[in-house]
């Protein structure tokens, strides 16, 4: 019995990262990750972006992001490390985090924060997130700055909308 959970379990995993692989080659080329990379840990964010209604720089009012926060979680559902900001900050169960510069996005559709391609700073301590040198956000769903009026009777509101997003994070070779 115990054989025929392991080989159950190994198929499921080889499905999972054959979907991931697949999901990967449909990725659009501004955020696909440069040659020389491997995938490190695939988890999915299930959180929710925070935006405030303020006059913005152009002195238009209007939903301004504030931050996110996540949790990251593995193939199985079970939490392995969060996500928050600012500045944007993965940090494992384990204490390591790395922040990122944004080098890309690229459009994911109405109600959809865009994809991402990060570029990972050096880890700050020991553990999942040492050497990590890019970041993807693939397959978003919501997020997106909600379709609320914004104006100066609104001023200092905030909005806190949901969000989920695959975040790939790739090792140098």
């Amino acid at each position: 019995m115990t054989i025929h959970h392991l080989t159950r379990a190994t198929l499921a995993a080889t499905l999972i990262a054959s979907f991931s692989h697949a999901a990967l080659a449909e990725t659009p080329a501004d955020v696909q990750v440069p040659d020389g990379n491997t995938v490190a840990l695939e988890t999915v964010g299930v959180g929710a972006i925070t935006y405030m209604c303020e006059t913005k720089d152009d002195g238009n009012m209007g939903w301004v992001f504030k931050g996110p926060h996540a949790a990251l979680n593995d193939s199985d559902g079970s939490q392995v490390g969060s996500y928050y900001g600012p500045p944007a900050t993965w940090e494992a169960l384990d204490g390591s985090k790395i922040t990122g510069t944004q080098l890309a996005t690229a459009a994911n559709g109405d109600g959809n924060i865009p994809l991402q391609l990060v570029e990972a700073n050096p880890a700050e301590g020991e553990g999942a997130m040492s050497g990590v040198s890019y970041i993807q956000r693939l397959n978003t769903q919501g997020g997106v700055a909600p379709d609320v009026t914004c104006d100066m009777e609104h001023d200092g509101a905030t909005a806190v909308v949901t969000y989920q997003a695959d975040y790939i994070f790739w090792t140098a070779e």
